[in-house]
């Protein structure tokens, strides 16, 4: 897949937007700085609506492209009031409750986009094209008690159907590969799915480079390991198309943490919590944004052995966390409600795990009211750490708590979670550390081993430690460097730079007698990490490094290299 990264980094994509789009960003009568100037990718999707509405409608296409939900909805509704007779407008306040991808709707989504598209289909579009969209979403909301999967295989099927017929219609297709993504089993690990959506988005993106839906679907497609590298390009794009988008700005992130380019990482993230900051101040919903690049940032800051900046990013999200739970007005069915206890839960896991604390992993507490499936990751990290310390009994309650929080999750809205590949994986992951726990090394390698290879098909998760990573730390302190080197090389290949697999290949290459390995890898984690950490293991790696250079330089004064 040949793209033009040069070029794509240029675009600075503006909007045209009318007086109505102004007022739906809640600035009132007058068009305001943010709107004339704001940049969220180029859109232009006919609808037979009232001229005057046209350009607001592109604007609200754009926003459920960029994810920016929250303000669709009212981009959309606005267009109701201004012109009744709008059938697609209906279809986009439906959309704006449609978080593909993101999460299933649950029963306050269904009703909303039920009764949107029944106002749409109260007043018949007037393009065949128009009836085909409310049509397929029409099926989606419909009632019935047909489960997500059948809606969602009916929905993707009948998007495929339009774009069929409408091959030339940029965002059919980008909605079509969009809907190809959401109907991917929890249990799928063939990767199918998105390689059909890359099949629609490549040739999409060479034509409309600038189209917001059709950048950012590539890189959800490209979000795993073994695909990243064909979303590199459009993860270097998507920041300077949408660039008043703080999802979009984030999106990058995704495919930067997954090729260990963690300064690129650092970069796109600071700019969508800048982005989520300047969007509140211009009273649009931002903020919601912020948490989840804060994550990535806590993830990459400890990447790079920052683990000063990674705490005070974890602080200052938890005190702005607080502050959201602590206003009057937040309602207590907000979907961002069920995310605080979660990233509340999730910035003290990595903290401690990363930096290797496992007294700290061990002794975790979930957040007092936390849904049970927020709740099983604070057990997982307490197994690791008690794995780590050989503490059988521990681990094995720790154990029996995460099962008796998974048959929770069974019952709930999030079942699909309970059987899904991650929660597989996981299950897995600390079966080993419960065997690791009871010294029997060969159990636990078993299970960590089929941990690893089931990741190493579908992808560790976003913010994750890899269980290959975790096997090889496990030979490693059973004093098998060998066999220890041999995992964290293969666990590098699709999670690389990461600090613990860097360091960790070094060590075993140390242990192993293979000085010219480990100097070797003890030079790419002091690249990795620049001149910001003050981690000791840093320290190791540099005394060694440098130890190896001064012989070279004695034995042969010509060469300084470190190579």
């Amino acid at each position: 897949m040949k793209m033009r990264t040069s070029v794509w980094l240029s675009f600075r994509v503006c909007i045209a937007l009318s007086p109505l789009a102004a007022g739906a960003a809640g600035q009132g009568e007058h068009e305001p700085a943010s709107v004339r100037g704001e940049h969220l990718g180029t859109v232009s999707f006919p609808v037979s609506c009232s001229p005057s509405v046209r350009a607001s409608f592109d604007r609200g296409v754009a926003l459920v492209h960029d994810f920016w939900y929250e303000e669709a909805r009212p981009q959309f509704e606005n267009i109701v009031a201004a012109d009744p007779s709008c059938a697609m407008a209906h279809w986009g306040i439906a959309m704006s409750a449609f978080h593909q991808i993101w999460d299933r709707p649950d029963a306050a989504a269904m009703s909303t986009g039920r009764r949107e598209m029944q106002a749409a289909q109260s007043q018949p579009a007037k393009t065949a094209r128009e009836r085909e969209f409310i049509a397929a979403l029409s099926g989606f909301f419909g009632p019935g008690n047909d489960d997500f999967q059948t809606r969602i295989d009916a929905y993707a099927a009948a998007m495929g159907a339009l774009y069929r017929h409408y091959p030339k219609d940029v965002d059919a297709g980008a909605f079509y590969a969009l809907a190809l993504l959401a109907a991917e089993r929890p249990d799928d690990t063939t990767l199918a799915q998105e390689k059909k959506a890359m099949a629609v988005l490549t040739p999409l993106w060479t034509e409309y480079p600038d189209n917001p839906g059709v950048v950012h679907y590539i890189i959800h497609a490209c979000d795993t390991p073994s695909l990243a590298a064909d979303g590199l390009a459009a993860a270097k794009a998507y920041g300077a198309i949408a660039s008043s988008g703080p999802h979009a700005v984030h999106m990058p992130g995704h495919i930067f943490a997954r090729l260990g380019m963690w300064p690129e990482d650092i970069e796109a993230n600071l700019a969508s919590v800048a982005a989520s900051r300047a969007a509140e101040a211009r009273h649009e919903s931002g903020w919601m944004d912020q948490f989840h690049s804060d994550d990535f940032l806590v993830y990459a800051y400890l990447q790079r052995g920052r683990d000063a900046q990674a705490r005070a990013v974890a602080a200052e999200a938890a005190a702005a966390i607080a502050h959201y739970e602590a206003m009057p007005d937040m309602a207590p069915d907000h979907y961002m409600t069920g995310m605080f206890p979660y990233y509340r839960n999730k910035f003290p896991i990595f903290l401690a795990l990363e930096t290797r604390d496992w007294n700290s992993a061990a002794t975790l507490e979930p957040i007092a009211g936390a849904p049970p499936d927020t709740q099983t990751q604070v057990y997982w990290a307490r197994v690791v750490g008690d794995g780590h310390l050989h503490r059988p009994a521990q681990a094995r309650a720790d154990l029996a708590a995460y099962d008796a929080l998974i048959d929770e999750v069974r019952k709930g809205s999030h079942a699909y979670y309970a059987d899904s590949t991650g929660a597989q994986i996981r299950h897995e992951e600390m079966l080993a550390w419960v065997a690791f726990a009871d010294a029997n090394v060969a159990e636990a390698t078993k299970h960590m081993s089929a941990a690893a290879d089931l990741q190493d098909r579908v992808g560790q998760g976003e913010v994750d430690i890899p269980a290959r990573e975790m096997l090889a730390d496990m030979l490693l302190e059973s004093g098998k460097p060998r066999e220890a080197l041999a995992e964290y090389t293969r666990a590098m290949k699709l999670s690389p730079n990461r600090f613990n697999g860097l360091f960790g290949a070094g060590s075993a290459a140390e242990a192993a007698g293979e000085r010219g390995e480990a100097r070797r890898y003890y030079a790419a984690l002091l690249k990795s990490t620049g001149s910001g950490s003050d981690r000791p293991e840093i320290a190791h790696a540099r005394s060694l490094v440098t130890a190896a250079a001064s012989d070279h330089t004695a034995r042969d004064p010509s060469r300084v290299s470190l190579e």
